[in-house]
């Protein structure tokens, strides 16, 4: 896939996932909006590229164009809207299920050990103090996912043994 066609295909991804996330605020009727009907087309872009490019081309113009489109659609339709569409994507992914439940009891196992251990029975504020320090923790854990699977995607693959 040549730098031109991945940028027409992860526009044409931004526009269908941005186009719908503005659509889905706008009724059709009392059972649907009109994003029902705009964004299945997101499927038929991902299927056209799978069977053109194949699926490691597909994966790639859906991240960048899912991820471009997020940004774009906290202005134009809302962030609750724009959250609310890449958690419906990515609950079908399970690339990020480990390193997120890893790094969120890690976060509330070491939190819990050090604020313990280093403040309790001082008479310091400990527990606000490990309530945010644990806050900052999960954020910049979640935060890190989309770099972690860029890395984990051009990496790679481990030597077999």
């Amino acid at each position: 896939m040549s730098r031109v066609q991945f940028g027409i295909a992860v526009l044409c991804m931004l526009v269908v996932v941005v186009g719908s996330n503005i659509l889905v605020q706008v009724p059709l009727n009392d059972w649907l909006t009109w994003g029902g009907l705009s964004y299945p087309v997101a499927f038929l872009v991902t299927d056209v590229l799978n069977r053109r490019f194949g699926p490691a081309a597909a994966r790639r113009v859906v991240w960048f164009g899912f991820a471009a489109a997020l940004v774009v659609s906290v202005w134009v339709a809302s962030p609750r809207i724009a959250l609310a569409s890449g958690l419906a994507y990515m609950r079908d992914q399970r690339w990020w299920r480990a390193p997120l439940v890893s790094g969120v009891l890690g976060a509330i196992l070491d939190t819990a050990v050090f604020f313990s251990v280093a403040f309790a029975a001082s008479g310091a504020p400990w527990v606000t103090w490990m309530m945010g320090d644990l806050a900052i923790k999960l954020a910049v854990n979640i935060s890190m996912l989309a770099p972690f699977r860029a890395l984990m995607w051009n990496l790679a693959k481990p030597a077999s043994v």
